[in-house]
């Protein structure tokens, strides 16, 4: 089954995906970044956009692969503005977006919203953050990013810091590294540290991993380090939010102990957790991560669109 048969009702998880539609989706993805090629594949074809969540560089950066690709964008950028504010189901909303449109993206603040939507939907749907639950664009463009930089995924050593319980980035993240031999260490305070299922996920596909809460104990270790945001939003709890913000800030003299390849990595937005001081370093690679998002979307685009 190629790519194309296998994502037609949507890319949904990332554990949805084998190394060989990694690997493919990452090569579509390279020749994507000729714009001229590709410029009229989706012509006449029109993506809803649904972001029930804020967004920008996920909601601008699938319009932007969109419109390269030659279609058109319909949608919203919050929830206030749809008729769920009056009350309509998701599954309504979706019924009926699907009539306008021949695909669909979604981010909604509930974990499992994607899913839902995909099984009322007739159109592909795509997940572009389903609460704390997984972003697997992201993750995708994240190993986009990767390879593009010069670093091979096979023998990558990899920290991933931060929000790592409620952080969907991360979870994406780490289910597509399973398909490689990488060794993952993840740092965070223990209020935060990967979820059980998580971690049973990659027990599963025998991942080596470590958790630990010092990642300047493994900077000379490390070829990636993934930095993300304490989410204020994922909090019930603001207590809970105040006894972990602030808890890493990544700097100058931490940089200085990396190795020369090493790169840092942060899905944005950002807060205080990476100084600017170090943004025009060779090595901090997050705003070429945003630029990434384009080609890898596009290819996934056209895999679920096109004819």
């Amino acid at each position: 089954m190629n790519f194309k048969e296998k994502f037609k009702e949507g890319i949904i998880s990332a554990k949805d995906f084998n190394r060989e539609d990694i690997e493919y989706i990452l090569k579509r993805a390279n020749e994507m970044r000729d714009d001229k090629k590709y410029r009229d594949l989706l012509k006449g074809k029109i993506l809803a956009t649904l972001f029930f969540e804020p967004s920008t560089r996920t909601r601008l950066s699938f319009e932007s692969a969109m419109i390269r690709l030659g279609g058109q964008i319909i949608g919203f950028h919050s929830g206030d503005v749809s008729s769920i504010k009056k009350g309509e189901t998701l599954a309504d909303t979706i019924r009926t977006v699907e009539n306008y449109c021949d695909g669909i993206v979604i981010r909604h603040s509930l974990e499992g919203s994607a899913l839902l939507a995909a099984k009322f939907s007739k159109v592909p749907v795509i997940n572009a953050g389903s609460g704390s639950g997984e972003h697997p664009t992201q993750a995708l463009l994240d190993l986009f990013t990767m390879v593009h930089e010069g670093l091979k995924l096979d023998g990558l050593n990899i920290g991933i810091m931060g929000d790592l319980k409620y952080g969907r980035t991360v979870h994406s993240l780490s289910i597509l590294l399973s398909n490689f031999d990488v060794n993952i260490y993840f740092i965070s305070p223990k209020e935060l540290m990967l979820r059980n299922r998580d971690k049973d996920y990659l027990r599963q596909k025998e991942v080596k991993y470590k958790e630990i809460e010092k990642y300047r104990d493994i900077l000379n270790v490390l070829d990636v380090l993934y930095v993300t945001r304490i989410q204020k939003e994922r909090f019930a709890d603001i207590e809970e939010y105040d006894r972990v913000k602030g808890f890493y800030i990544f700097t100058k003299d931490d940089l200085k102990e990396t190795k020369d390849h090493f790169k840092l990595m942060h899905p944005l937005p950002r807060v205080d957790e990476i100084s600017p001081e170090i943004d025009n370093s060779p090595k901090s690679i997050f705003f070429k991560q945003a630029y990434y998002g384009i080609p890898t979307r596009k290819a996934v685009l056209s895999e679920l669109l096109s004819d």
